[in-house]
């Protein structure tokens, strides 16, 4: 099958494109509103794009009527948010997340999510979250009428206790349990893994980039 995608409409575009670009990371975002509520939504449109300097991307919407949804509005009001990431435990609670609460309700205290200050940004990360990246507004780049990819950069990482060997500085993945994102209702595990063959001279570059 073949499809001329600009030529279909967004909501078939999202379906195709979604259900095929498998898996996805997927991350609860935290901002913060006007009136000072913690908005928490998830995302499966972001991921990590660069170290040097340590950038994500996340693709922000607007929605039919063309206003801004929560996080989007928080973000481009105060430039700051950050990106918690999702393993098994949080699965649940990640998902119910995507309600469509009115701005003045906060979901962490709705679905029970404990909150803990961050350390260089307002919103505060999540207690619960494997893994948080206290992001500010790096760039936006508004894409069509409805898109608005927002380029964060990374100015503090928090780890739970177990996760990285504090002498290699690798993820311990006993102890990190990441889900990825399907569609709709659906999600991925990543306990089944498996490495590929390769050559010592591979190994030995990365290892000189300080990347093994």
């Amino acid at each position: 099958m073949n499809f001329d995608l600009l030529a279909l409409d967004t909501g078939l575009r999202y379906k195709l494109l979604s259900s095929l670009v498998l898996p996805r990371p997927i991350a609860l975002l935290s901002t913060v509103g006007p009136a000072g509520v913690v908005n928490a939504a998830p995302y499966s449109f972001f991921n990590l794009m660069g170290d040097d300097p340590p950038i994500l991307i996340v693709s922000l919407e607007r929605r039919a009527d063309g206003t801004l949804k929560d996080s989007t509005r928080n973000i481009l009001d105060t430039g700051e948010f950050v990106v918690n990431l999702v393993d098994e435990a949080l699965a649940d609670r990640m998902h119910a997340c995507s309600t469509a609460y009115p701005p003045e309700v906060s979901e962490p205290e709705v679905l029970g999510l404990d909150l803990v200050p961050s350390t260089a940004v307002k919103p505060p990360r999540l207690a619960d979250a494997p893994a948080a990246l206290e992001c500010t507004l790096y760039q936006q780049i508004e894409i069509g009428t409805r898109r608005l990819l927002a380029i964060g950069q990374i100015h503090w990482l928090h780890v739970r206790d177990g996760v990285i060997d504090p002498d290699t500085l690798r993820v311990n993945m006993a102890n990190y349990f990441p889900i990825g994102r399907m569609f709709a209702d659906r999600y991925i595990r990543t306990r089944d893994q498996f490495t590929v063959d390769t050559s010592p001279d591979f190994i030995e570059r990365i290892k000189a980039e300080g990347r093994a």
